[in-house]
C-alpha cells in the first residue's frame, strides 16, 4: 500500500471524530438492511393480462399454479376456470409454470419444468391442452425439452426449438412432428432463436415469424461457427450447491463476441408449409452485419418486415419481403452521425394502414406515421421532449404513448388524436406508464413518485372513465414512513454543466453537522438514475445510518435530447468522470457535506465509470466501490461496444483512453470491487486484469467475489451482502 494511501485513510479517520460519524453497520447480523434490498423492497406491480381475443377478460394462473381462470376486465370477477390440472383427460402435469392461448381462443400451451438460458431465454417441457376436450398432450414425444414454442395464426399448428438447435412444426389436428431445419448443432449453428448478443443487446427471444395465412414459417439462422468461445469455471457453491464440482470445478462455455471480434452470421429463410420447401432469401446491400427483428406486417400482401443494421448501427433499413418470392423492397433508410437508439429498429409498430416509427431525427425522439409504400403520412408527435414508449392506436385513429413532455424526470402517458390534440392522461409531476386491451378498449396505468407507492388504475378508451383500482400497495407507503425521502434538485459544475440529481438526507438530519457523502450513479448511454417515482433502496437505509446520499446523470444518460445523450460517442467514461467530479466538488461546498469524506459507487456500467473516475487526475473521492465493472471496452461483446465506441481497429485511440486498466496510475484511494464468477454479461476477467495492472503498478484494492453467481448476484440474500459490504467498506474508509 503506497504511502498516500494510507495518508488519505488516515486522515478521513482522523475527521469522523470531529464531524458526524455514521453509525456502523454490523456485517455479521444485517437483518435490519433486508427490507431495503432485493428481494424485500419491492413493490406489487401488474402487468399486462393474457387477454382473450375479444378484449373483454383475460386469463389468470391460480394463486396454486393447478387453475387458469377467465376473469372479467371490468371488475376482476372469476367468470369461469379454463383449465385445471386435476381435471385433464390423457397426461398429468402437477402444475403450471406459464401459459400461452392460441390466437383462436381455443387451445393452451402450458410449461412446466421452466429452466432459465440466459437473462431472457429459457428451456421448458410445454404441453398441448385442448379446452373444449380437456385433453392434454406433450407438445412433442421426440422433444421432450422445447424453447420458444410459436402458435400459427390459427392455432392449428406450433413451431418451436429443440435442444439440437433446430427448428420443429407441431401439426395439433394430425398430432405429426416434422423437422424444418436439419442443420442445427451446439456452438455452431443456431435456427429459430437468437444467440447470446442478439438476445443480451437486442431484447430478442424468438427469431421465427407466421405468416398470417399459416402457409410460410420465416425465421433466421444464426451461425456462430466463427464467433470465440469463452469459458469460466464453475463451483460447488453453497446457494443452489452444485455437488458435482465438489472436488474439481467444472466449465460452463458459450459463444461471445467481444468487440472487434466475428459474429454470428445471420440469415433469412422461410419455409413452405405444404411442400415442405425451405427458401434462403437474399437481402440486398453488402454492410447488414445485424437483423434485430422480423414480423409479418398487417398488409393485405402479407409481407415479412425486416429490419437491418450496419455493423456500427448508424444505419437501419426496414425492408419488406416476399417469403415466397424473395424480392425485398426498401420501406426506409434511417441514419445518424452517431449510434440510432435501440427503439427505432426495437419497436416500430405495424398498423393496418401502416407503420409507427420512433426516431431521433429532430434531436429527441417522437413518432412518425408511414405507409407500406414507405410514404411519410403524418408526424405524431413533435417538441423538445422523448417519446419514451408507444402503445398504439385505436380505431378512431388516436394514439398512445409515454413521454417526458413535463421534463426530463417525469414520464407522462398521453393521447394524441388525428387532429393533433394532444391530452395528458397523467400527472405532469411523476412516473406513469400503461398498457392497452388488443382491442385499445381498457388500459390501466401504473403511477408513483418519490413519495407515493405505485398504484395500477384501469380505464375505458378514449373517455377515460375510471374502472377500478388493480392494486395500490396499500400499507408500503407506511412500511417505509421512517426511510428519508430524496429531494430533487440541479447540480451545476464549474465547466457549467447542469444535471438531474437528487438528494437522501440523514435521518434526524442537523444542518449545523458535516457529514460523510455517497454518490451513488450508473451513467450509461440512454440510461436514467434520476427519475421522480418510488423507489426503496440501500440508498434509504444508508441515510437512516448518517450518510448523505447524491446521485446524479451526467452527460451520456438519457431524457434530454440526442446531444447531451451522443457526446459520449467514441469516448466512453471522459465526460461522464468531469461530470462527477464536478458533482462531488459542488457537494462539497454544501455546509453539512464533509469535502474529506466522499465515496463513489456503481454496478455494471456504473462500476465502469467508478473506476474511470476515481482515476482522473485530482478526483475528488475518498473511496470507491465498483461492482461488477467493465475495465475496457475491448472485454465486452460486440453489439454494446461498438454500438457507442465502433470497434477498437477503428478507434484505438477511443478504446485506449476509454480503458480504466490504463489509468490505475492515478487511482490512489481505498477501491473495493465485487464480482459474480459466473458472469456471462460483464466477465469477471474484467476484474482480474484490472488487479493485474494494479499490482504491477504498486497499488493495491480490496476484492470480494461471489461463487457461481452471475451479473445480478441475486440469490441466498447475496444482494443483501453485496450491499452490507459496501457499506461496512464506506464506514471504514469514509
Amino acid at each position: 500500500m503506497t504511502r498516500h494511501l494510507i495518508t488519505l485513510a488516515a486522515a478521513s479517520l482522523m475527521t469522523i471524530s470531529a464531524a458526524a460519524a455514521p453509525k456502523a453497520i454490523n456485517v455479521s447480523n444485517f437483518a435490519d438492511m433486508a427490507p431495503y434490498v432485493h428481494p424485500n423492497n419491492g413493490s406489487k406491480s401488474v402487468a399486462k393480462p393474457y387477454f382473450m381475443p375479444d378484449g373483454q377478460s383475460y386469463l389468470q394462473l391460480s394463486a396454486d399454479s393447478k387453475r387458469i381462470v377467465r376473469h372479467d376486465i371490468r371488475n376482476g370477477a372469476e367468470a369461469e376456470t379454463v383449465m385445471d390440472v386435476t381435471n385433464t383427460r390423457e397426461a398429468k402435469i402437477p402444475a403450471i409454470e406459464s401459459f400461452q392461448l392460441s390466437p383462436d381462443g381455443s387451445k393452451l400451451l402450458l410449461a412446466t419444468g421452466i429452466e432459465p438460458i440466459y437473462r431472457r431465454s429459457s428451456r421448458a417441457s410445454h404441453y398441448i391442452y385442448e379446452i373444449r376436450t380437456r385433453i392434454l398432450t406433450p407438445l412433442s414425444e421426440s422433444h421432450p425439452v422445447q424453447r420458444c414454442p410459436v402458435f400459427s395464426p390459427d392455432g392449428r399448428m406450433v413451431a418451436f426449438v429443440a435442444p439440437d438447435n433446430n427448428i420443429y412444426l407441431k401439426k395439433l389436428d394430425y398430432g405429426t412432428e416434422v423437422a424444418v431445419t436439419t442443420d442445427g448443432a451446439v456452438d455452431r449453428i443456431i435456427n429459430g432463436v437468437p444467440d447470446w448478443v442478439y438476445e443480451e443487446e437486442f431484447s430478442a427471444t424468438c427469431s421465427m415469424a407466421w405468416s398470417p395465412d399459416c402457409l410460410t414459417l420465416c425465421y433466421l439462422k444464426y451461425n456462430e461457427t466463427e464467433v470465440p468461445a469463452y469459458s469460466f469455471p464453475l463451483y460447488e457453491g453453497s446457494c443452489d450447491p452444485m455437488k458435482q464440482y465438489a472436488l474439481y470445478p467444472g466449465q460452463f462455455t458459450y459463444k461471445y463476441p467481444v468487440a472487434g471480434q466475428p459474429n454470428s452470421v445471420v440469415t433469412l429463410h422461410s419455409y413452405d408449409i405444404d411442400n415442405r420447401k425451405t427458401k434462403d432469401i437474399t437481402l440486398p446491400g453488402s454492410d447488414i452485419e445485424y437483423i434485430p427483428r422480423i414480423s409479418y406486417a398487417h398488409d393485405p400482401a402479407g409481407r415479412l418486415m425486416v429490419t437491418t443494421l450496419d455493423r456500427s448501427q448508424t444505419r437501419m433499413e426496414l425492408l419488406a419481403v416476399n417469403p415466397r418470392s424473395g424480392v425485398s423492397k426498401s420501406l426506409i433508410t434511417e441514419k445518424s452521425e452517431a449510434w440510432l437508439n435501440d427503439d427505432t429498429y426495437e419497436n416500430i409498430t405495424y398498423l393496418p394502414s401502416g407503420f409507427i416509427l420512433l426516431s431521433g431525427r429532430s434531436g429527441f425522439t417522437h413518432a412518425y406515421l408511414y405507409s407500406y409504400e414507405g410514404q411519410l403520412m403524418r408526424t405524431i408527435t413533435s417538441g423538445d421532449f422523448d417519446i419514451k414508449d408507444f402503445y398504439g392506436t385505436d380505431t378512431k385513429g388516436n394514439c398512445y404513448f409515454q413521454s417526458t413532455v413535463s421534463g426530463p424526470i417525469n414520464r407522462v402517458v398521453m393521447r394524441v388524436d388525428p387532429k393533433g390534440i394532444t391530452k395528458r392522461l397523467t400527472p405532469d409531476s411523476g412516473n406513469a406508464s400503461a398498457w392497452f386491451s388488443p382491442t385499445m378498449d381498457y388500459y390501466a396505468v401504473t403511477y408513483s413518485n418519490s413519495t407515493t407507492p405505485p398504484a395500477c388504475t384501469l380505464y375505458t378508451a378514449p373517455a377515460d372513465k375510471k374502472i377500478r383500482v388493480l392494486e395500490d400497495n396499500a400499507g408500503l407507503a407506511e412500511k417505509y414512513a421512517s426511510a428519508p425521502k430524496p429531494e430533487f434538485t440541479t447540480v451545476t459544475t464549474s465547466e457549467g454543466i447542469t444535471m438531474d440529481a437528487y438528494i437522501i438526507k440523514p435521518s434526524n438530519f442537523d444542518q449545523s453537522r458535516r457529514y460523510p457523502l455517497i454518490i451513488t450513479q450508473y451513467s450509461g448511454p440512454g440510461s436514467q438514475e434520476v427519475l421522480n417515482r418510488w423507489r426503496i433502496d440501500w440508498t434509504q437505509y444508508a441515510a437512516m445510518h448518517g450518510y448523505v446520499v447524491l446521485c446524479v446523470d451526467a452527460r451520456g444518460t438519457g431524457g434530454k435530447g440526442r446531444a447531451w445523450e451522443t457526446i459520449v460517442y467514441k469516448n466512453l467514461g471522459h465526460y461522464e468522470a468531469i461530470d462527477l467530479c464536478g458533482a462531488a466538488r459542488w457537494a462539497a461546498t454544501l455546509p453539512y457535506v464533509d469535502p474529506a469524506r466522499i465515496g463513489l459507487t456503481g454496478w455494471s456500467y456504473g462500476g465502469y465509470q467508478t473506476l474511470m473516475t476515481i482515476s482522473s487526475p485530482a478526483s475528488p473521492f475518498a473511496c470507491a466501490v465498483a461492482v461488477a465493472p467493465v475495465t475496457d471496452w475491448r472485454y465486452y461483446d460486440t453489439v454494446y461496444s461498438e454500438r457507442f465506441m465502433l470497434t477498437p481497429q477503428e478507434n484505438p485511440d477511443g478504446y485506449r483512453e476509454s480503458s480504466p486498466i490504463n489509468k490505475v496510475k492515478d487511482m490512489n484511494i481505498p477501491l473495493l470491487i465485487m464480482h459474480g464468477t459466473a458472469d456471462d454479461n460483464v466477465h469477471l476477467m474484467n476484474t482480474m486484469q484490472y488487479v493485474s495492472v494494479l499490482q504491477s503498478h504498486g497499488r493495491f484494492c480490496d476484492m470480494f467475489l461471489y461463487p457461481n453467481m452471475n451479473h445480478s448476484i441475486l440469490g441466498c440474500d447475496s444482494r443483501l451482502n453485496v450491499y452490507s459490504k459496501m457499506l461496512d467498506y464506506f464506514d471504514k474508509n469514509l
